[in-house]
Parts: structure tokens; C-alpha cells; sequence
């Protein structure tokens, strides 16, 4: 019978005709014999006509890979999530620790919250209540202790996995923007736009404003992109109310803004939301800013009004002086 097998390879006339459904011992033996990595086999596959060889191939295709390892899987799934995790850093959602008690009871030192960066990459600002981070504006963390993280600390920090400590970055409350008028007297309340605001947020046993003469005393104008915040904790807070005498009087740059503190997600009896407070949409609040573009587009069109009326008047005499002389002709 190895001669059959040896014809089916050679390629002669002969026995290796024969039907694939016939019971000689040899042929089923050529056809099914054959597996990968066996010489005999393999070489009954490269003959033109022998229909054994395909039959092994289609076998060997159609077989079920096996799955690779769970510890071979495990470096690329952690390189995924690395990258997924740099991304939501990047443009979705930061978190950051809060080091200080400057925002007592609205944030506790410890906490950790979440910050939504997506907005501010579709142009939108901050507004007034809302809770932000921002980069600091020019010599406000001066004298504050410097974190020292190990080197997983740092990479975990890096892709987002845990709060920068490489980045100086602090958290207040948005009380005025550009163009608001923001106003402490005495011990308060503060006044945006004359409109005094009730500040339930504000730390237990402290004022509203702070009655001294280093900067809780103020009546100050946003200037135009620019935004005026202050801690919750306002006699423990050197907020923008304690930077005046420094370039942009206390005003923190939109550009600044590193995105708006949405939530409390650690520890996590401490999670809640940070929704901006009910004082801000009072009537009227909103009376300086809003009225403001209307000023202006009336102040622009006044001249357009004016020149288009001469124009018209130009017009008229022209086509009167015309129609009398064609009458008089």
C-alpha cells in the first residue's frame, strides 16, 4: 500500500484515479494520514491533483485558534488603558486632591474631585458659583509646601490615574466675571452688580467679607476676559480679594481656568455634586453684562442709521432735480 501513496505524489496514471470513496486501505490512509508537521503527509499535499492534501488544509484553517494567555494579554490591556486614561485626562475629566481648607465646607482637605475639561475646548467660560481650577496666575502658591511623589506616583499622576503633584493648580468659586461689578463692605454681604448675594455655601462662623484692610475690603470691576474668585472659607482663603496689588489686580485669566470641579469622588462618603448655587440666577444679576452688547450694538448702529438716511435724502433731490428739468424741456 506505500506505493499508492508514492503514485498519488508522482503524479502517473493509475491507481491515484481512483474515486474518493473507495475503501482501499491506502488511499484513506494518503487522504487522512497526513498531519501538520509530518513528513509523509505534508508531501502527499503537493501533487496537482490529490484532493487529501486540500481536505488537511481546510481542516487546518477552519480549526479554532488558541486563545493566548491571560499573562501574555495582560501588557497590552494595561497599555490600552494607559493611553484611554492620558485621553480622558487630556480633554474629558482630571482628577485633582484638594490640599488646603480654603474651601471648607464645600471641600474638604483630602477630598477628591473630578474636573470636566471638555467644555472649556468648546469655547465655553466660567460662570458665576460654578466651582474651578485654574493654573495659577502668577505667584499665589508662593511659600506653599512642594509634594514629593515616588516614581509610580508620578507615572500614575502623569496619565491621570491619580492627582498631578507636579502641577500648581488651585480651586476657588467664581463670584464675578468680565464686567461685573464684585463689592465686600464691612462684614458683608458680597454684592455682584448691587445685587447682594445669599451665601449659604460660605464656611460656618465666617462673614461674608473679611473686615480688614488688606483686601477683604474691596469694590472692583472684572476686566474683560478675566474672572474674580473667592474660597468658601473666607477668612482662611487668599483668594483674588489678597492679590490686587499684583499684575491683573486679583483676576484670574480665563485661559487660566483648567476646568469646572463637577463632582466629590473620594472618599466616598463624601460624594456629591457641586451644582452652582441658587444666588447667581437672581433677577437682575445679570442686568450690567446682559445690557452691555445691546449698548453697544445700538452705539454702532446709530452711524450706519445716519449715513444710510443722508444717502437716501441724496437720492430723493437727484431724482426730483431730474424729473424738473424733463418737464421744463
Amino acid at each position: 500500500m506505500g506505493d499508492l501513496a508514492v503514485g498519488a505524489r508522482s503524479g502517473h496514471e493509475g491507481p491515484e484515479e481512483r474515486p474518493k470513496g473507495s475503501d482501499e486501505p491506502g488511499v484513506e490512509g494518503a487522504a487522512d494520514g497526513a498531519t501538520p508537521g509530518d513528513d509523509t503527509g505534508s508531501g502527499g499535499n503537493g501533487g496537482d491533483g490529490g484532493d487529501g492534501g486540500s481536505t488537511d488544509s481546510d481542516r487546518a484553517a477552519g480549526r479554532p485558534k488558541k486563545p493566548r494567555s491571560f499573562w501574555k494579554e495582560l501588557p497590552l490591556l494595561v497599555g490600552i488603558a494607559l493611553v484611554l486614561a492620558l485621553v480622558i485626562k487630556t480633554f474629558l475629566v482630571q482628577a485633582f486632591s484638594i490640599p488646603s481648607d480654603s474651601m471648607q465646607n464645600t471641600l474638604q482637605q483630602g477630598d477628591r474631585v473630578l474636573v470636566d475639561k471638555l467644555t472649556p475646548w468648546f469655547g465655553s467660560e466660567p460662570e458665576r458659583g460654578e466651582v474651578v481650577v485654574f493654573k495659577d496666575p502668577g505667584h499665589w502658591l508662593d511659600g506653599e509646601p512642594t509634594p514629593d511623589p515616588n516614581a509610580i506616583q508620578r507615572v500614575l499622576g502623569w496619565v491621570g490615574l491619580m492627582p498631578s503633584a507636579d502641577e500648581k493648580d488651585l480651586i476657588k468659586r467664581v463670584i464675578g466675571v468680565a464686567g461685573d461689578t464684585v463689592e465686600c463692605k464691612g462684614t458683608g454681604p458680597v454684592k455682584v452688580n448691587g445685587k447682594a448675594l445669599n451665601e449659604p455655601y460660605v464656611f460656618a462662623g465666617n462673614t461674608p467679607c473679611s473686615a480688614d484692610d488688606q483686601g477683604g475690603q474691596f469694590k472692583v470691576t472684572v476686566p474683560p476676559g478675566k474672572i474674580w474668585v473667592m474660597g468658601d472659607h473666607r477668612q482662611n482663603s487668599l483668594d483674588s480679594r489678597y492679590h490686587q496689588n499684583q499684575p491683573g489686580g486679583g483676576a484670574v485669566p480665563v485661559d487660566n481656568v483648567v476646568g469646572r470641579a463637577i463632582v466629590i469622588a473620594w472618599p466616598p462618603t463624601r460624594w456629591a455634586t457641586l451644582p452652582k448655587p441658587d444666588t447667581f440666577d437672581q433677577p437682575g444679576i445679570n442686568a450690567l453684562s446682559s445690557a452691555a452688547p445691546s449698548v453697544l450694538g445700538l452705539a454702532g448702529a446709530v452711524p450706519v442709521v445716519l449715513w444710510r438716511r443722508r444717502r437716501l435724502t441724496v437720492a430723493a433731490g437727484r431724482a426730483a432735480r431730474v424729473s424738473g428739468g424733463s418737464t421744463a424741456g
